[in-house]
């Protein structure tokens, strides 16, 4: 990354929320659910339970045992259906209690929105380190969409609740099969549920995450703060942040968003002086479109930021006559290894488009 130099972030208390759920948001490229909600979540578990202490991948023993913990489904829906505190750290003990073994870390499995709180909030619950790090530096809509898929680690047993008390646990016979089987149980849980699964040893987690994305997010949202006081422009420091680009500015002049199958599925027009740029989401932004030709595809980052003040915007917030800009930004280089491309490449998602870079590069 090209940003500034800050002291490293070691422990996550309840003054670091604002800015990790920013920067969560910007990482969590339209997905992962409204910040404001895990926000609101972590602080009351920071505020009982206290600072939550930060561990890089690099620092785990061989044998630890970590537990990611996430949300699962529609983000439109999670506005209205928040979790409890004890929900989300019951989601991991379900789990440890099935497996038989106690867990030692907890870890992020998405860098995107209430997904980067979530764990937060187990972690204080639980009275356990949180890894720095997630399983695919970014946010992506399918559970067997991480990084720790392409490095064979399974995404079952795992355990998925609601809101209600309601707690499934499941084994399944590859990672497509938990998402297919954990997707219908969270439609049939109102699309939003509380899971945890990929249980990794230290020397998987080492191999599998992101390293230093908590640490990313928080720097973000700082320096978004830090520049909007100073009066620059905080969407070019958020790209320079990220080491990509600004791609369009404009005014959102079209909005069709539904949800189905337990996705926020949609697209929205944004109009600015060099045309019209169509973004294709499904939780997350997908593909985005400048007058019919396509400027950069997922596995890389598009971003939509308020011009004004750089606050990231989720696809559920997207609003007709919104002013945004929409960055463009690499994701981790596994994403682009054929085996990231089958995972998460446009084709998977039904655009007839190879994938085209953050720099507007097709890959070779």
């Amino acid at each position: 990354m090209t940003g500034t130099l800050t002291p490293p972030v070691t422990a996550i208390g309840e003054d670091d929320l604002e800015s990790l759920a920013r920067g969560a948001a910007v990482l969590g490229t339209g997905g992962g659910g409204d910040p404001y909600i895990g926000r609101l979540l972590a602080a009351q578990a920071l505020r009982e339970h206290g600072p939550v202490q930060l561990v890089a991948p690099a620092q785990l023993p061989d044998n630890a045992t970590v537990f990611p913990v996430a949300m699962m489904g529609a983000p439109t829906v999670m506005v209205e259906k928040t979790p409890s505190v004890e929900r989300i750290g019951h989601a991991v003990a379900a789990l440890a209690e099935h497996l038989g073994v106690t867990p030692t870390h907890i870890a992020c499995i998405e860098a995107g929105g209430v997904n980067s709180t979530f764990p937060l909030v187990a972690a204080a619950r639980l009275g356990l380190p949180l890894v720095d790090g997630d399983g695919m530096g970014r946010a992506f809509p399918e559970l067997q969409m991480v990084l720790p898929t392409l490095h064979g680690v399974a995404a079952t047993p795992m355990s998925i609740g609601d809101e209600k008390g309601n707690v499934g646990l499941l084994t399944s016979i590859d990672n497509h099969w938990a998402e297919s089987l954990a997707r219908s149980l969270t439609i049939t849980m109102g699309c939003a549920a509380i899971i945890s699964n990929y249980v990794m040893t230290g020397a998987q987690a080492r191999e599998g995450l992101v390293a230093g994305t908590l640490s990313l997010c928080t720097r973000i949202g700082r320096r978004v703060e830090q520049v909007r006081a100073a009066h620059g422009d905080a969407v070019l420091a958020v790209a320079d942040e990220l080491g990509g680009r600004v791609l369009h500015t404009g005014k959102v002049v079209d909005v069709a968003r539904r949800t189905t199958t337990g996705f926020a599925r949609g697209s929205a027009v944004i109009n600015g002086a060099d045309g019209d740029l169509t973004l294709e989401f499904q939780n997350e932004h997908l593909v985005a479109l400048r007058d019919g030709r396509v400027e950069v595809t997922t596995p890389d980052l598009i971003i939509v930021l308020d011009t004004d003040s750089g606050e990231p915007v989720t696809t559920e917030a997207l609003r007709f006559g919104h002013r945004v800009s929409v960055l463009a930004a690499p994701a981790d280089e596994r994403w682009h290894s054929p085996g990231g491309i089958a995972l998460v490449g446009p084709r998977y998602f039904g655009y007839d488009t190879d994938p085209v870079r953050f720099d507007a590069r097709e890959r070779p």
